[in-house]
């Protein structure tokens, strides 16, 4: 590696260090106070998350208190959290008592799982859809490809995902509704994700495509009497997979951190779910966790996308 693309990875990895570091300080104080001002009583909601609503007495409540240390002051607990968190340790669940790493990391799986195979089926089909389009704008491909991404942006996911549910698994029977642990539970929600991520993608590699084969090098290049196939390998791909990788990247965290919806349509145990149910029942070490490592995550696909960036960027690093 030259000394120009090395200076260039260790200025990326040190802005994202920096950045993950007040990302997370900050993340943690903001979402320990909003979990704090929510009204209503702490240790009666961890109580009904242990024992059920019709179970909970003061006397439970107070016991709930007493035992996880409720009574003291809000700042005393989270100074706790953030010595725990400096040896790395996360704590344990209000309400389950096991710890968050093992249970964040559970659900993280589930939806990176989800959103790894959302990503791949948008992929396969906004590629070939967005290279034929610009190819060939205003061919019939292209209107094809603009009715498929606006009718893919028209249809919320929860509305595309009871379609697919009752077409694929209440009519055709091909798949199961909903549920967890076997490889065709998959399909559903990632088709859900996919096909609408789809749309607005095939558009973004669309106008990437078009404004390489439009360009003066490209024309240039098949002058020389090279095959617009072997051209177009040669000098389109790299071209435009600088915005279609960044763009993907984003729409990677969004599907990780957005995807509450699709999740709890189809039973989905992933970590939107889990951590809208963290709020609910008050369990204020669970929300941290999870926040912490969704905006540690956050920080780490923006990072690897930078740095795919800018591996395979043609024009090379820039120079400061």
């Amino acid at each position: 590696m030259t000394a120009a693309p090395f200076s260039a990875v260790m200025g990326i990895l040190g802005q994202r260090l920096v950045q993950a570091l007040m990302v997370a300080l900050l993340v943690a104080g903001l979402c320990f106070l909003m979990v704090q001002s929510l009204p209503g009583d702490i240790a009666f909601r961890i109580a009904a998350g242990r024992y059920g609503y019709d179970y909970v007495t003061a006397e439970a409540a107070n016991a709930v208190r007493s035992e996880l240390g409720l009574a003291g002051s809000a700042l005393s607990r989270f100074g706790d959290w953030l010595g725990a968190l400096l040896q790395g340790d996360l704590g344990s669940s209000l309400v389950t008592g096991a710890p968050v790493a093992s249970e964040v990391g559970h659900h993280l799986g589930a939806t990176l799982s989800l959103a790894v195979a959302a990503v791949a089926l948008a992929l396969l089909l906004a590629l070939p859809l967005g290279s034929l389009s610009a190819l060939r704008p205003g061919g019939w491909c292209d209107r094809l490809t603009l009715g498929w991404s606006v009718l893919m942006r028209a249809l919320p996911p929860f509305l595309l995902g009871l379609v697919l549910m009752v077409l694929l698994s209440v009519e055709l029977g091909w798949v199961s509704a909903a549920g967890h642990g076997e490889g065709s539970n998959l399909l559903l929600p990632a088709l859900t994700l996919g096909l609408g991520l789809s749309g607005v993608l095939s558009r973004v590699v669309r106008e990437s495509v078009l404004t390489v084969v439009q360009s003066g090098y490209y024309r240039f290049a098949l002058t020389k009497g090279l095959s617009p196939a072997r051209v177009f390998r040669r000098h389109g791909l790299r071209n435009t997979g600088v915005s279609v990788i960044a763009y993907t990247g984003v729409q990677m965290v969004l599907l990780i951190e957005g995807v509450v919806v699709v999740e709890s349509l189809f039973a989905w145990p992933g970590i939107g779910h889990a951590l809208v149910h963290a709020i609910f029942w008050r369990d204020i070490p669970m929300v941290q966790g999870t926040v912490l490592v969704l905006a540690a995550l956050f920080v780490l696909l923006n990072t690897l996308t930078d740095l795919l960036c800018l591996a395979i960027d043609p024009r090379g690093p820039k120079e400061s």
